[in-house]
């Protein structure tokens, strides 16, 4: 099924925490097709998952889409590798995926939610996520020896 611009349709999806519910190879298959995870190591994949807070979104039996949130589950959120099936996109999966994030019980009334996007500002914006208030409070420190040259163009995670 593809996506119907203008006519957003995500409530057919199931949006599940159960770590059980992660389609491994369907996340691995995505990811590896993203400009932020770009030839990412299945184990990679596999260790992010297992230690992350993630969100399956299924229709019926058929793996959808996916986030991650890396959280204390007190102060902070980091939300990432947030992708949708490329048959599902245009139906406000993304979206869905978005809500079902900031709504959860575990991340309610959390300081701090940070995320790095090239592409989906807008899709953010409506959720209040802004450029970072005060950027020179923060610094990273990035081995881009791990990353894909793709994912040197513009990491997300």
């Amino acid at each position: 099924m593809t996506g119907r611009p203008g006519a957003p349709d995500a409530e057919r999806y199931e949006i599940t925490t159960e770590p059980s519910r992660v389609d491994l190879d369907a996340v691995a298959r995505w990811l590896g097709s993203s400009y932020w995870a770009l030839n990412r190591p299945r184990e990679v994949i596999e260790r992010s998952i297992a230690n992350s807070l993630c969100f399956s979104a299924w229709e019926g039996d058929r793996p959808a889409g996916f986030a991650r949130v890396v959280t204390d589950r007190a102060t902070f959120a980091w939300i990432c590798d947030v992708i949708v099936d490329p048959a599902d996109r245009g139906n406000g999966l993304g979206r869905r995926l978005v809500e079902a994030i900031l709504a959860y019980p575990d991340l309610a009334g959390l300081r701090r939610f940070l995320l790095a996007t090239l592409d989906a500002h807008g899709l953010y914006a409506r959720y209040g996520f802004t450029p970072l208030v005060r950027p020179t409070r923060w610094m990273e420190r990035f081995d881009d020896s791990t990353e894909s040259e793709a994912g040197r163009l513009g990491t997300q995670t």
